[in-house]
């Protein structure tokens, strides 16, 4: 079993920034695809990064050039830098580690950001 642990949200003002971490507590962090999800207050989970086991990273189209997702093996963390913050990214932020069959979920940090 692996445990997920966000940190990071706060309450930011439009054109901010913050970095929400996640941390996982495995040894083997390197092997797993982590990807982070928000979800706002009335809308389903939607996925905005990911990064897998060789650093490649992809997208949402609604983050492209403002969030940075990044990965730090040796620290088993990954990272998700969210410059130039809009309203609409008020959401819970979650993290999830995957490799094959296996997936868990981290129990989520909130970010506001007041217009």
């Amino acid at each position: 079993q692996v445990q997920l642990v966000e940190s990071g949200g706060g309450l930011v003002q439009a054109g901010g920034s913050l970095t929400l971490s996640c941390a996982a507590s495995t040894s083997t962090f390197r092997i797993f695809t982590i990807a982070w999800y928000r979800q706002a207050p009335g809308k389903q989970r939607e996925l905005v990064a990911t990064i897998n086991s060789a650093s490649s990273t992809n997208y949402a189209d609604f983050v492209k050039g403002r969030f940075t997702i990044s990965r730090d093996n040796a620290k088993n963390t990954a990272y998700l830098q969210m410059n130039s913050l809009k309203p609409e990214d008020t959401a819970v932020y979650y993290c999830r580690a995957n490799y094959y069959l296996n997936t868990y979920w981290g129990q989520g940090t909130q970010v506001t950001v007041s217009s």
